[in-house]
């Protein structure tokens, strides 16, 4: 007979989820050589003969012991908040170690309410999904990051939040994180480019600042709000150390490409605002930074050639603009495989020596 966890009796689940919590004494979990880390479900099968089901992706089971939060756990926590949402398999890749030992730290800052599983998901894994499971930040880590690092976090009403954030939402910061990680992975593989996040650069107003309005056609006011702001530093040819600006914009296709007026929502409407942005200078005045371009990853290689088409109706300003589908997030994406606004053409994002622009005939080249 199989058992659930909700089956069993207070005391048995305390000691289940005390099992889970017991890590080896000598060493972080992330290089234990005796595998002694939160092994709950063995722990269940080697207990209750004839096994039992897996433990809720999206409930937590009390009472739970309490856990010894261990740099490694602070540092996951730390990556959530900056991302907002990531995949288990993405906190892999960026903390490295063993993956089975990782995505179980994650189940246990789950049930510890460190970190927080948003159900905006659960109706995939209704339908007998394998995705990777995506993790937000809790109270519990938002009180943490506060106490701890002083970075202030509204922890109190954090997992409210995250409960209610709807697929649409979701799936879109998911994929901006997507973009995100692989930037970082490629700078790390490189080892000469360093990617800075909002909070690193360091740039007056702060992150507060990366919402502006534009005057453009007529004299149509138009907000310009980036899905994230980040710079590459490197050293160019000359040794001189440099940064290099960008404003991600993550396109699921869910928005039109042009309407008939700027009243309406379009991506159009989104050139247009840091087209003006660049012709009046509004990036210099209100961020201080020299240059920009604006980086879109959408969903597939249709769609990016409709928002090449767009930008080529721009009056000016068309080299801002790099273009690529989400498919390039599996390869190096700091070499080129964007295509650039101007000539269509395949771009680095940075003129780095061992890189160079690669013609691409099919690609419709703008005036």
């Amino acid at each position: 007979m199989k058992h659930s966890i909700a089956k069993l009796s207070v005391s048995m689940r305390a000691q289940c989820m005390s099992a889970i919590a017991t890590r080896c004494k000598n060493c972080d979990y992330g290089s234990c050589p005796n595998g002694k880390f939160y092994r709950l479900p063995h722990f269940f099968h080697s207990h209750h003969s004839g096994g039992m089901t897996r433990l809720p992706r999206f409930k937590r089971i009390p009472p739970i012991a309490s856990i010894e939060l261990t740099e490694r756990d602070r540092e996951i926590i730390r990556l959530v908040h900056r991302h907002r949402f990531l995949r288990s398999h993405q906190i892999v890749a960026l903390m490295g170690g063993s993956e089975q030992q990782v995505v179980r730290r994650l189940q246990v800052l789950f049930y510890h309410g460190y970190l927080e599983r948003p159900r905006a998901q659960i109706q995939y894994y209704e339908r007998g999904g394998s995705r990777a499971i995506a993790y937000g930040l809790d109270s519990k880590g938002g009180s943490i990051l506060r106490s701890e690092l002083g970075i202030s976090v509204n922890s109190d009403s954090w997992s409210d939040k995250h409960h209610a954030v709807g697929r649409v939402y979701l799936e879109h910061t998911l994929l901006v994180s997507n973009v995100m990680v692989a930037l970082e992975l490629a700078c790390r593989k490189r080892g000469d480019v360093r990617l800075l996040y909002e909070d690193e650069l360091g740039l007056p107003g702060g992150e507060q600042s990366f919402h502006w309005r534009v005057k453009v056609n007529d004299g149509v006011k138009l907000g310009a709000i980036p899905d994230r702001v980040f710079a590459l530093e490197y050293t160019d040819q000359d040794g001189q150390l440099q940064r290099a600006y960008f404003f991600l914009e993550a396109d699921r296709g869910t928005m039109p490409v042009i309407r008939r007026t700027l009243s309406q929502t379009s991506f159009f409407r989104k050139l247009l605002a840091y087209e003006a942005t660049w012709t009046n200078k509004v990036h210099q005045r209100h961020l201080g930074i020299p240059r920009f371009r604006v980086l879109t990853v959408t969903t597939i290689a249709a769609r990016v050639a409709s928002l090449l088409e767009a930008c080529s109706q721009l009056k000016r300003g068309h080299g801002l603009f790099l273009f690529a589908d989400q498919s390039v997030l599996e390869k190096d994406v700091l070499s080129p495989v964007w295509r650039n606004g101007k000539t269509g053409e395949l771009s680095p994002l940075l003129d780095l020596p061992d890189w160079q622009v690669l013609p691409s005939p099919a690609s419709p080249a703008n005036p």
